[in-house]
């Protein structure tokens, strides 16, 4: 569309809602990471829209040593990242198996794998957990792994699958005629073509891996092998709540998706827009 036969009514208009659709996405991350400023005692006497007075740090000296947050953040940080390359790789080589070698039973598969789409965790948590406790799996890392892979394939495989079915099959024929297998056809052809989709599926697996409690919780028993979700839960309770720390582990909590998005943005919009124009 040619800018030029925008009116400027029209302009102000857009620009209007984008901004304050940014105000209204930005400025609860601005207040959480003021509020962490705070102690408890500050926050609950004073307008909970200012200022800190006083910059307080020492909620976040307290929250990474006192409470052994440090572990926390790392068991995160390995189940995130675990997950989400387990996630990714698995779910392209199922979406190429299915988009593009048929066999009878390839759609059977394919399938049973959309079907867990369908199923909520509420519903399989308990046949899970005795599973992995069947296993000796339970209170291990292995034990939370397996159950966060295995929850986010059905919609990875769903959305390679779909974006494997608009690479061309004359591409697959001439790796095929050049003497490429399968797997080689995988990693220098359709692995590289599916990097959109890779993106938004790696955005998904890693918000949400990250920000998961109830599978995390049930699958550990102490704090050796809890992640970031059990941490903050602690300054949060029926009796009360420190608002202060509980702030400032939220706050180092969020940080690592901002970083996760400040290094990807451009991927994340080329993700988007390829996924815009599929086909």
């Amino acid at each position: 569309m040619d800018n030029r036969n925008i009116s400027v009514v029209t302009k102000v208009v857009v620009y209007v809602v984008m901004i304050a659709f940014t105000v209204l996405t930005v400025y609860p991350i601005f207040w959480l990471v003021l509020q962490s400023f705070k102690t408890s005692q500050v926050y609950m006497t004073t307008n909970k829209l200012s200022f800190p007075v006083n910059w307080y740090v020492g909620n976040y000296k307290f929250v990474w040593n006192q409470v052994g947050f440090s572990n926390f953040f790392m068991n995160s940080v390995i189940y995130s990242v675990v997950t989400v390359a387990a996630v990714v790789a698995l779910a392209n080589m199922a979406g190429f198996a299915f988009a593009k070698l048929r066999f009878k039973i390839t759609k059977l598969l394919h399938g049973l794998f959309i079907v867990g789409i369908l199923l909520t965790l509420q519903s399989i948590l308990i046949p899970l957990f005795l599973m992995v406790n069947a296993a000796g799996l339970y209170n291990t890392r292995l034990g939370v792994l397996i159950p966060y892979i295995g929850l986010g394939l059905p919609m990875g495989v769903y959305l390679c699958a779909d974006f494997a079915k608009s690479i061309h099959d004359e591409l697959l024929e001439s790796a095929r005629i050049d003497g490429a297998r399968y797997l080689r056809t995988f990693v220098s052809i359709v692995f590289p073509m599916c990097a959109p989709v890779s993106v938004t599926l790696a955005i998904i697996t890693f918000t949400g891996t990250w920000n998961e409690f109830i599978l995390m919780n049930l699958m550990t028993a102490g704090d050796k092998y809890k992640a970031i979700p059990a941490a903050v839960g602690r300054f949060a309770g029926a009796l009360g709540s420190d608002y202060g720390k509980l702030f400032t582990s939220l706050t180092v909590a969020l940080i690592p998706i901002l970083i996760f998005y400040a290094l990807f943005r451009n991927q994340i919009t080329k993700g988007v827009a390829a996924g815009a124009v599929k086909g």
